[in-house]
């Protein structure tokens, strides 16, 4: 488990592994299999020790690309303490950019802010306005745990990374795997081509158009967050939710 508490005034950088690439290569060893297993493992552990107790999570994907004073940047940090204000927990990748926006609103407005962060070159250093993070080599696991925890997720302007975490998202509520969590993409003028994209799959039928109502595509953070509220408040009653109070003699708990 990996505990940034002291993290508030520094940083602390994470060296990457080349190890993922090799499991990517076909077969291996039975040895080699077996210590994969257990790594991928220890892992889901890890995360399972560190978020199991944060209560109700919105994700907020977006590149990590962003510096404080671009209006993306400035719109995720809003986003994250108009979330929190509403009760929810703010969870993200942990890396820089529109993640350490979202964490950053989150944590200036008094709220919980945590991350799950992947070890890359790029991203080796996760933000500091985060009361709990993990760690993970594996972005299948990352990205798990990522949704696991979450009642709905924010989309802002990013890359293949954040396409890819959209439309795995979106693939989830689509057949049933997840519940049909609210989905807000913010920043009207970036995805109106994939809005434009998806209305052509639904009409050239390879989605239904009944799918072009799992997202919202907003500017305004009022009436994203007004939007998770709503839908969580009528699909999910969080207050009969069971909660596993943390063990202090496990070490548990935020």
């Amino acid at each position: 488990m990996i505990d940034n508490s002291h993290l508030k005034n520094k940083k602390t950088t994470v060296e990457p592994s080349t190890d993922e690439s090799y499991y990517l290569e076909g077969s291996k060893s039975r040895i080699s299999e077996l210590k994969f297993l257990l790594k991928v493992m220890w892992e889901f552990f890890q995360g399972f020790r560190v978020l199991h107790f944060i209560g109700p999570c919105v994700t907020v994907f977006g590149s990590a690309r962003f510096k404080e004073d671009h209006e993306y940047y400035k719109l995720a940090q809003k986003i994250g303490g108009a979330l929190v204000k509403k009760k929810f927990a703010v969870m993200t990748g942990g890396g820089p950019g529109i993640m350490e926006a979202a964490n950053r609103g989150a944590r200036e407005a008094n709220g919980q802010s945590v991350g799950a962060t992947i070890i890359l070159p790029m991203e080796s250093t996760p933000n500091p306005y985060m009361d709990k993070w993990v760690a993970f080599e594996y972005f299948f696991v990352r990205k798990y745990l990522l949704f696991k925890y979450s009642y709905g997720f924010v989309v802002l302007p990013g890359g293949v990374g954040t396409m890819d975490e959209l439309f795995e998202t979106l693939t989830l509520i689509q057949t049933k795997k997840i519940k049909d969590f609210p989905v807000v993409l913010m920043g009207v003028e970036y995805f109106t081509p994939l809005k434009s994209m998806l209305e052509s799959m639904a009409k050239i039928g390879t989605i239904d158009h009944s799918d072009l109502d799992l997202v919202l595509v907003t500017d305004s953070v009022e009436e994203a967050v007004n939007y998770i509220e709503k839908i969580v408040s009528e699909r999910f009653n969080l207050s009969k939710k069971y909660r596993i109070k943390p063990s202090k003699i496990l070490g548990e708990g935020l």
